[in-house]
């Protein structure tokens, strides 16, 4: 069963930010070829005034799967910094969570779908099962903010389609 946790999760987020790594490039292309758009436009932009920016939704796409694989695998949390502003830093952030999955091993998963998993969420704690955790948590949570980031930058006038999003067979 480590091995399903792993690859439900692991594989899934890596393939996933990389997918997303590839948006953000196009993006940038896109920047680069309307001179009368300023990169920082897409990444603070939003799908509604009252909805968090593109680099909120990075944000917490690289957050959740950071820290789905250390909880999953009973490490710790790393704490990363919210200061991207640039297309750089936003692949920078992207590749640090990609470096991170990808230092992960399908052992370290043993026994993750019986562990408890305590999630603070506000002012409230919320405790799962590994299985539940993934199923319940982390791959709606992850997809929600992966989608909402291709959304804002495809209302933004970004050319991404579905192959975008589900990358390479």
């Amino acid at each position: 069963m480590s091995h399903l946790i792993y690859d439900l999760t692991i594989t899934t987020l890596l393939r996933s930010l990389s997918n997303l790594d590839a948006i953000v490039s196009k993006a940038e292309a896109h920047v680069a070829a309307d001179e009368h758009l300023e990169p920082e436009t897409l990444i603070q932009a939003r799908l509604y005034p009252n909805m968090a920016p593109f680099v909120f939704q990075i944000r917490v796409a690289t957050d959740t799967a950071k820290g789905a694989a250390a909880r999953l695998s009973g490490s710790e949390v790393p704490s990363w910094a919210d200061d991207e502003q640039t297309f750089p830093e936003v692949h920078e952030r992207i590749g640090k969570a990609i470096t991170y999955l990808e230092s992960f091993e399908p052992g370290q998963f043993e026994g993750a779908e019986d562990r408890t998993i305590e999630l603070k969420l506000g002012p409230r704690t919320i405790e799962f099962t590994g299985r539940t955790y993934v199923s319940h948590f982390v791959l709606p949570n992850f997809f929600f903010h992966v989608t909402t980031a291709y959304d804002i930058l495809r209302h933004s006038g970004v050319v991404l389609g579905k192959r975008d999003f589900l990358g390479g067979a």
